[in-house]
């Protein structure tokens, strides 16, 4: 390896051998001091911590020029501690293995090590993306407000691929009211839960579009106290995931129109849009503009690819702003135990995500692809 890959490396090890699952505030404040700690040494300035509903996130704003373009990444993984025990951060046969390091702490190296020296960039490393970013939204939308780019540092797609759609993703929980009443001796003066709940399920279901990439999934239910007892409570949540924000407005609307089946039940629809879609318009331009830069050094013009994972992606686009998503690690096995990089794929990565910045700094993008949203607009 030469000089700069082995610190990018090295770099990667560091992070990944410090855990920091989402779910435990003290590791993820344990990370974000060894992500500042890297960062600072190859970025030579040190972060902003910024600490929301005890959540570490950290800020660097790098130069004098106002910012232009936002990386963004996050440092919590799915990983519980105790996990780099058994998947210890090892490079074999040029590919490296750990716990996050596909998804996505090579990403946050890259950009330490593609950023240094530049300025008008604002990196951006938030402590909850595993979750939802229940705590960084805020954050992540008034920062992309301010650029007229957003490049996301998550691991690539297939082969490399870059992340020019991402679905959006909405949560529901459907509350059904009944009545109980023994199932044995009155069964018929009960308004039976189950029952109720069966028939929203069906219909909520069919809410889906297949052609248009729109899935409607019924989850984890709840009914019932006893086997003898007409149950008089029940409840279900459901996961939405739709490639277009009229489809998501679709879908809420319809959710909220469900109505009850049987006499005598009431229905409460909870939840609603998480999070905005990747529409391919978002991702268009810049994705144009890193095949041309990827030819230009020599490099294979990275495909395009759709997904049905979300990102901070999702919130940078839906705020308007220019977004291109899967610029990080080439690899595979995100949240699984092959989760890996592959090593020689880094410098080539790493080169093209500099001179992207580089161009995107002295010619930024037309301006943004969403004027239904804007930073500080109320969510959806």
């Amino acid at each position: 390896m030469t000089a700069s890959l082995s610190g990018l490396v090295a770099d990667i090890c560091t992070l990944v051998e410090c855990e920091s699952p989402s779910d435990d505030l003290a590791a993820v404040a344990r990370s974000a001091e060894v992500v500042a700690e890297v960062g600072t040494e190859r970025l030579g300035a040190a972060p902003e911590r910024i600490v929301l509903e005890g959540r570490t996130h950290l800020r660097w704003r790098l130069g004098d020029a106002p910012s232009r373009v936002l990386l963004l990444g996050h440092h919590d993984t799915v990983w519980p501690l105790g996990s780099l025990a058994a998947r210890p951060c090892a490079v074999d046969d040029g590919v490296l293995r750990g716990p996050g390091c596909f998804d996505m702490k090579a990403g946050l190296a890259m950009a330490f090590h593609a950023a240094a020296r530049l300025s008008g960039v604002t990196i951006l490393v938030t402590g909850d993306e595993e979750l939802g970013s229940p705590s960084s939204r805020g954050l992540i939308e008034e920062e992309a407000g301010l650029a007229s780019a957003a490049l996301v540092l998550e691991a690539s797609a297939d082969g490399g691929a870059l992340k020019t759609e991402r679905k959006g993703v909405s949560l529901y929980d459907v509350a059904v009211s009944g009545r109980a009443a023994h199932a044995g001796l009155e069964p018929e003066r009960g308004v039976n839960a189950t029952l109720e709940l069966a028939h929203q399920v069906v219909a909520v279901a069919g809410l889906g579009d297949p052609s248009g990439g729109t899935t409607v999934t019924p989850t984890a239910a709840r009914s019932g106290t006893t086997t003898n007892t007409v149950p008089a409570s029940a409840s279900f949540a459901v996961d939405v995931r739709v490639r277009t924000r009229a489809e998501q407005l679709r879908v809420d609307r319809a959710m909220r129109g469900l109505r009850p089946v049987l006499p005598g039940a009431r229905l409460r629809v909870s939840g609603g849009p998480n999070r905005p879609p990747l529409e391919a318009a978002a991702s268009a331009e810049l994705f144009a503009r890193a095949r041309a830069v990827a030819v230009r050094l020599g490099l294979p013009a990275p495909a395009a690819a759709a997904v049905g994972g979300a990102s901070d992606g999702n919130f940078t686009a839906g705020v308007g702003t220019p977004t291109l998503d899967g610029l990080g690690a080439v690899g595979g096995g995100a949240h699984a135990d092959h989760e890996h990089v592959l090593v020689a794929e880094l410098p080539g990565r790493t080169a093209l995500l500099r001179a992207l910045v580089e161009e995107l700094l002295t010619q930024p993008v037309a301006g943004p692809t969403n004027l239904m949203a804007s930073p500080g607009a109320a969510r959806p």
